[in-house]
């Protein structure tokens, strides 16, 4: 089974750890590999890498002719491919070596039609003791209580998830309408995909707990202000997922539930009978944390006619979004 395995990026600022995430994709244990490159826009990033790659034959390189975002270049990658599965890393992961092989099992032993995989903190600096393990979805890694190994889920994490390559195009690959570009700070790009794929083939995305890349997490991810900030346009997310597809936010009530009926109270125990000042700051996190995707939420309904303008105008471009 041969799998193409995309990573994108755009700037030289990332430049070191994107080649240790394209170093990690070139060591896995499967052998049959394509590795797509998509160079968002940067001429002096796409010149750096056909000098240090453009000569392999198992690596396929490409760069925008502008930068368009995470979700085109994804996309992009997969149109490029020719693996029976694309899989997808981002720039600052780094893959274990069986990665893709436990991708590849879980096709072949279950008919899965999409994988996802555990995403690992690797923390560049020491973890903040106030960080709770609930919201690690917040640093784009897999959060406690997240899933069962070999549970279907509606979508896992961009840095470790793949999909049967013509079910991924025939969906329609990422929704522009999602993920980052420029300073645009709209996320949860991966949860439309699992969505339709869901619509369309009636199967969701099988998660696999030893299929593990690790994120590289810099300084500035563990700063309290930084996760407030991300945590509201989290909200902001929410709310233009919510204008995309009615209906489709079971998930974050089931994890609101599961915060409040077994996280906070399991962590109020610890701290009072630990006691632990550490589950004190922990539990204050969680609160703030959630005010704030409040907060991202209640302001994209004040901006419902400006958002609904940008998806309609993100909607009657798309079709063509990818020709170039």
């Amino acid at each position: 089974m041969k799998v193409s395995v995309v990573v994108c990026t755009y700037t030289m600022d990332r430049y070191d750890v994107f080649m240790e995430a394209v170093d990690s994709v070139l060591a896995q244990t499967h052998e049959s590999i394509e590795l797509v490159l998509v160079i968002d826009g940067n001429p002096e990033v796409y010149d750096r890498v056909v000098s240090e790659y453009g000569t392999r034959e198992d690596i396929v390189i490409h760069d925008n002719d502008e930068n368009r975002g995470i979700s085109y270049s994804r996309t992009k990658g997969a149109e490029l491919a020719s693996g029976e599965i694309v899989a997808f890393i981002d720039d600052d992961g780094v893959a274990e070596q069986d990665w893709i092989e436990k991708h590849v099992e879980t096709y072949e032993e279950t008919g899965a039609v999409a994988v996802a995989g555990y995403v690992a903190p690797n923390w560049q600096t020491e973890k903040p003791d106030f960080f709770p393990e609930e919201f690690y979805w917040l640093v784009g890694c897999t959060e406690l209580g997240f899933a069962k190994d070999g549970e279907e889920i509606r979508n896992g994490y961009g840095s470790n998830v793949s999909y049967k390559r013509d079910v991924f195009l025939d969906v329609g690959g990422y929704d522009v309408n999602t993920g980052r570009k420029g300073d645009r700070h709209i996320q949860a790009h991966e949860a439309p995909v699992g969505i339709r794929i869901r619509e369309e083939y009636g199967q969701g995305v099988v998660y696999v707990a030893d299929a593990v890349v690790h994120h590289t997490l810099f300084d500035y991810r563990g700063e309290f202000r930084w996760l407030v900030f991300r945590s509201f346009w989290q909200g902001f997310s929410k709310r233009v997922m919510e204008l995309l597809y009615p209906g489709a936010q079971g998930n974050e009530s089931a994890y609101l539930r599961d915060l409040a009926i077994n996280r906070i109270p399991s962590r109020m125990k610890r701290a009072v009978f630990g006691p632990s000042l550490a589950e004190v700051k922990r539990i204050v996190a969680i609160l703030l944390f959630t005010a704030a995707v409040g907060l991202g939420y209640a302001y994209g309904l004040t901006k419902r006619d400006v958002l609904r303008e940008e998806v309609d105008s993100s909607d009657a471009t798309a079709d063509t979004s990818l020709d170039s």
